[in-house]
Formats: C-alpha cells, structure tokens, sequence
C-alpha cells in the first residue's frame, strides 16, 4: 500500500482504556517524525466493545497528565473490516493477539503485542479498568515505555 494509507489499529478489550491511549500515544510519537512514519494513521478497537462508549475516566486524566487529549474517543468492536484495512495490529496481550488471529486466519497481516519489542519487563499490558489513577498511570507508562521500540520496528522491519 502506498504510505499515506497505512494504517496501525491497536486492540484491547474494551476499547476504552489501553488501545486508546496506546492510540493517542504513539500517533503523537508518529506526528513528531518525518515521512513516511509521519503519515501513518493510528486507530483502536476493541474484542469486545461496545460502539460508542467513551473513554475510561481515569484513562483521559492519565493522558491529559501528559497533554494528550482523549476526550473525543469513543469505542469501536474490532470487525472483519477493521482487520482488513489494518497494515499492521498492535495487541495489548497474547490473547489478543491469539483470538484475532484464531477469528481471522487468513488475515495475512502482522499482529505483534504493543510491548512485542520492549527489552525489559512483561509484554503483556494488563487492563486497568476499575483500577484506581495510579493503575492508569502505570498503564500508559507502561505503553509510552515501547513506543520508541514500535518505531524502530516501523523503521526498519515494516517500512521496508
């Protein structure tokens, strides 16, 4: 596909805490860089979304902490479409990853877990959802920690 349509979506279950700030995170990692990585679009879905619902409360306060906005988000259900026009599908945890590719065999696209890269730690991101602050903040700690590991990949691995 040509550069300016490539899309990552990046699943979680809900679509209302991980995937979406893992969204807005690394769409701000990519809007610093030059093309192509620049023109890369970032969407989230989720397994198990509903359509519509907004963001988790805690999930917007650990984003705006850092100046990201998720205010505007609102979920979607990973679909057959979704997964058909995705370059690339970014998972928050290996049974993320194992359902999509269990439900979409033939999708012959790449699906990594969002930490696949980091060096150090779990790669599995654990749902924070019902936690209190501090658990969002780990949380998007956690996904800011691999967003420069996801752009090496990008750079060198999807790129190419």
């Amino acid at each position: 596909m040509e550069g300016n349509s490539r899309v990552i979506t990046v699943v979680c279950t809900g679509n209302i805490c991980r995937s979406p700030m893992a969204e807005r995170l690394l769409a701000h990692a990519l809007a610093a860089e030059m093309d192509p990585l620049r023109s890369l679009r970032v969407r989230s879905a989720g397994l198990s979304a509903a359509v519509g619902d907004a963001p988790s409360a805690n999930s917007v306060k650990a984003l705006k902490a850092v100046d990201i906005n998720l205010e505007d988000h609102r979920s979607r259900p990973f679909s057959p479409s979704i997964a058909e026009s995705s370059d690339l599908i970014l998972t928050m945890t290996s049974s993320h990853r194992d359902a999509i590719q269990l439900n979409f065999p033939s999708l012959g696209i790449p699906v990594y877990r969002f930490r696949e890269w980091v060096r150090d730690g779990s790669r599995e991101v654990p749902d924070p959802f019902g936690g209190p602050l501090d658990l969002y903040t780990e949380t998007r700690d956690s996904l800011a920690e691999a967003v420069p590991s996801i752009l090496n990949f990008l750079k060198k691995d999807f790129l190419q």
